[in-house]
């Protein structure tokens, strides 16, 4: 079964789909981020709601990378949701 490894609050925004620049906040506050661990599949994967929307649910994969752009702000791609995420974190040791 999945359990939860790790949780947090955070700022979770999006790349902008038409500009591929631009990142798009995917909700007005920061919201729970909760990474789990799945040890019958050995699957991990990043799951944050707002309320009952998923605003976040990636299955990390080996051939993705999570890059660290500044001491409180993360990204990464998740080619299965076709879309960058990105994270403010208010704790830079969450991160």
């Amino acid at each position: 079964r999945e359990q939860p490894i790790f949780s947090t609050r955070a700022h979770v925004f999006q790349i902008d789909p038409n500009t591929k620049k631009n990142w798009v906040p995917t909700s007005k506050h920061a919201v729970p981020v909760s990474y789990f661990y799945d040890s019958t599949r050995n699957v991990y994967r990043i799951i944050s709601l707002d309320g009952s929307k998923a605003i976040i649910n990636s299955t990390i994969t080996p051939n993705m990378t999570f890059t660290k752009t500044s001491q409180k702000f993360g990204q990464w791609a998740d080619s299965r949701a076709n879309t960058v995420y990105g994270l403010g974190i208010f704790f830079e040791h969450h991160l």
